[in-house]
């Protein structure tokens, strides 16, 4: 059974501390595979991304080529997609579009008192490469969130990976990819993907920066390559935190808490009430839909291991326990959630109301579903247009100008013993 607490009792402080601190990431032996996988493909490059694929996927190709798919491949899988999923996609890609053309960030030029030019300005980079799970695990809506915005962000070249075992495609990823503008796509997974993004082989060209979602070993892989790229972040297991008063119906909330339940054996759903009633309601609405979801087992080991219910006295004191989790996730599931939401600072995303469930946000809602996890929302966001832009600052002297603000350059150089960096300043200043 999922952890039950309650806020006015004694131990709650102790037993809450330790259910957030609580580690819910893989096995440490991850990291050496992963790190194996790495040194394999930047040392034999196609060669290894062949033997990978054949190992891992079962996909035995001959050479390095058939990495890639070609247009007729990709518009031959695309086109096998339901027609009323594909209407469903272009509307979802219309919405997310529009959200992130909000998104892009404006540069500023002016001239300061002392005469000094100052500003920045923002330019797109030159290559992404975006993960996307492959096989029976099919997230066309990922490839949206990646690719849309580095599109809008005005990224030339887009290029997709998914694993494709034994053959496996989703027309729907397909179709995805065509639509958000993805230029190139080729069938590798795993950490061996990340690799090829990062340091290139002989068919794929090396990336800028990498995002998108994966296994345990494509975020090891990712963390292993920042540095050489950029990443979108390592993100964890997915999470959810639902904030509902009494006024709920209990299997609206038990649904909410099982749609990341289902993720992940490792993924965390957290209910917090005022209400014992719904409390009892939801965890009985939970189990009736365990066995009935497809999925029911991964969902019941999430919920049973790392899901948890907290009683509050008032539906306020939810407010600093938000903040202390730090969710993925966080539905405020209340008549007028604006009463607490100015009050959240640590949530990846905030969905409002009853009628506003997380999964309205994977799909069609607009923002992108790509979100800090295990606590980083403490300091990061989720994905946005700027995060495939880059920003350059820049500054201009003339004469006057260098003249007002040199000397104190100089001071502080020589208090830091600069040497060089003072005299580079003075020569300007003791001019003839």
């Amino acid at each position: 059974m999922p952890l039950r607490l309650t806020a006015t009792d004694p131990n709650f402080e102790l037993e809450f501390s330790e259910y957030v601190s609580r580690r819910r990431d893989v096995a440490s032996d991850v990291a050496d595979v992963v790190t194996q996988i790495i040194s394999g493909v930047r040392t034999r490059q196609d060669a290894a991304l062949l033997e990978y694929s054949k190992k891992f996927d079962r996909l035995d190709l001959v050479s390095g080529s058939q990495l890639r798919l070609t247009g007729d491949e990709i518009d031959k899988a695309a086109g096998a997609a339901r027609k009323d999923a594909i209407a469903a996609l272009e509307r979802a890609s219309a919405r997310i579009e529009t959200f992130h053309e909000q998104q892009i960030p404006e540069g500023f030029d002016y001239t300061d008192q002392q005469g000094v030019r100052l500003g920045a300005r923002w330019t797109p980079l030159g290559a992404v490469g975006i993960y996307v799970p492959g096989g029976t695990a099919a997230y066309p809506s990922s490839v949206l969130m990646n690719a849309i915005p580095a599109k809008v962000a005005g990224v030339e070249r887009i290029v997709m990976a998914v694993p494709t075992p034994e053959g496996q495609i989703s027309p729907l990823v397909f179709a995805a990819a065509r639509m958000a503008g993805v230029d190139e796509i080729y069938r590798i997974g795993g950490a061996q993907a990340i690799a090829a993004f990062a340091y290139g082989t002989e068919t794929v060209a090396p990336v800028d920066k990498i995002t998108g979602p994966g296994n345990a070993y494509v975020a090891e892989a990712k963390r292993q390559v920042f540095g050489r790229v950029g990443i979108d972040m390592v993100a964890g297991p997915s999470e959810i935190l639902v904030v509902a008063d009494s006024e709920n119906d209990p299997s609206w909330v038990a649904a909410d808490l099982l749609s990341q339940a289902e993720h992940d054996r490792s993924s965390q759903s957290v209910l917090i009430t005022d209400s014992g009633a719904l409390a009892d309601a939801v965890a009985d609405a939970v189990q009736k839909y365990l066995s009935m979801l497809p999925r029911g087992d991964i969902a019941q080991e999430s919920w049973e291991r790392h899901g948890a219910i907290v009683l509050v006295r008032d539906i306020r004191d939810a407010v600093p326990l938000i903040n202390r989790i730090a969710p993925e996730h966080l539905e405020l599931a209340l008549e007028a959630p604006n009463t607490l939401v100015d009050r959240v600072t640590n949530a990846g995303a905030i969905f409002l109301g009853r009628y506003t469930p997380e999964a309205i946000g994977d799909y069609v809602g607009g923002p992108n579903h790509i979100l800090p996890t295990a606590g980083s929302a403490r300091f990061a966001s989720g994905l946005s247009t700027a995060d495939f832009m880059k920003r350059t600052t820049y500054v201009g002297c003339d004469e006057f100008a260098f003249d007002r603000i040199g000397p104190d350059a100089v001071t502080l150089a020589e208090a830091e013993g600069m040497d060089a960096h003072a005299l580079s300043l003075s020569l300007r200043l003791n001019r003839p």
